[in-house]
């Protein structure tokens, strides 16, 4: 699978629970697709496009989450 609209994100329990609905949210406002795999370092979450991958980096930092390309 491509990684070039790829983040790496580190968070677990509630909070990764919450970045799945702001991903699903995210995706479904921009009509595109989005899946997450798990990296060595977190999650990876990927989006069809990069629009969607830019305003989920935008929640990341709002919430205080590390997050990397990937």
């Amino acid at each position: 699978m491509p990684k070039e609209n790829c983040l790496i994100v580190r968070a677990a329990g509630k909070q990764l629970d919450l970045l799945r609905g702001e991903a699903s949210r995210i995706a479904k406002a921009a009509n595109v697709g989005w899946w997450t795999d798990r990296a060595e370092i977190g999650i990876r979450f990927c989006f069809e496009d990069p629009k969607p991958k830019e305003s989920f980096v935008l929640i990341c930092d709002s919430l205080g989450i590390t997050s990397q390309e990937g």
